[in-house]
């Protein structure tokens, strides 16, 4: 291989996209030994281009600079990758099994968090927390077996690959979230009509209209695959409707829900998105249908959805089956 002759620290940095200090580090560990000038100066040529540039690579990866000696001394062996001798393959399996035990590791904290954070959803609630299968026999909750199906009249067509927009509504818990500064991971918000309280009548023939029924075991769905929707990699989960939030804090409290309820009383996400809604009794309302937000725009749209009982496992299996790449 050509040298580059008299290859100042600078150049050498530059070419192999890393900091001066990092050339002297890795110089200091011995992974690096430019010649000397007849001035003292360092002479560094392309060699040394390659094997930093495959120290960042590995480092990047989760090995120490440290632990890199293995793989660069597989190059200066005359080998054509760094990983082509067994030394190389013994420091992958190391590194794989430390970044196993971090993740074990992780991955019990992060159970631990969701179980917390389960806890204090009906800490001091007047709810007892529910069973994950104790819902089935209560009357509000069971859906009519000829409740009609929506038909998809797309109007939901748009809505994939649309930027997220800076649009902050109040939570139930008195918080001010705006929907385009959600954090890195998905974000899961489902958005209903109304939801009904034991007792209260609806409006009228809505059992009549295609989608309409269904918004409190839909609710409760959510509820249940809380702890898996997290684990399938949605990092929130809001439902979404145009009640006020001091109704939408009773359907929480009522129902035991470990995440919060946006409200969007002047259907201004309808407005921003183009999300389809519909009117009943001089309501104006939306139609049913469930955003996947990430990275700033809509990554996914569940519309129309039915039935409304089954969609958080509908949602769950999507998550499962299109998980995010790691970087």
């Amino acid at each position: 291989m050509a040298e580059v002759i008299a290859m100042k620290i600078g150049e050498l940095a530059h070419l192999a996209g890393v900091t001066t200090k990092a050339v002297r580090y890795y110089e200091s560990l011995g992974l690096i030994t430019p010649a000397r000038l007849a001035n003292g100066y360092r002479d560094y040529g392309e060699d040394d281009v390659r094997l930093v540039q495959e120290i960042r690579t590995l480092h990047r990866l989760g090995i120490p600079v440290e632990r890199t000696r293995p793989f660069l001394e597989c190059l200066a062996a005359g080998r054509a990758h760094a990983d082509d001798c067994p030394a190389s393959l013994a420091g992958y399996r190391e590194a794989i099994d430390e970044l196993t035990e971090r993740i074990e590791a992780l991955t019990a904290r992060r159970a631990t968090l969701i179980a917390n954070l389960n806890a204090a959803a009906h800490r001091g609630s007047r709810i007892v927390p529910p069973a994950k299968s104790g819902t089935g026999g209560m009357d509000y909750l069971t859906l009519p077996a000829d409740l009609p199906a929506p038909e998809d009249d797309g109007a939901a067509d748009h809505l994939p690959g649309t930027k997220t927009p800076s649009l902050t509504l109040l939570d139930t818990a008195g918080r001010r979230v705006r929907l385009d500064t959600l954090g890195p991971r998905r974000t899961v918000v489902y958005v209903y009509p109304l939801t009904g309280r034991p007792g209260t009548d609806l409006p009228e023939g809505w059992n009549s209209i295609p989608g309409a029924r269904g918004c409190t075991p839909e609710s409760c769905g959510f509820r249940d695959h809380f702890h898996d929707l997290l684990e399938a990699g949605a990092g929130r989960v809001y439902g979404l409707s145009s009640q006020d939030t001091d109704y939408q804090s009773e359907v929480v409290e009522r129902l035991g829900l470990p995440f919060d309820m946006l409200s969007d009383p002047a259907l201004e996400l309808a407005g921003t998105l183009g999300l389809p809604t519909f009117e009943v009794d001089g309501m104006r309302l939306f139609k049913r249908l469930t955003l996947v937000l990430h990275a700033g725009v809509v990554e996914h749209v569940f519309y129309p959805v039915f039935p409304p009982n089954e969609h958080a496992q509908q949602v769950l299996n999507w998550l499962r089956e299109n998980p995010i790449s790691p970087l």
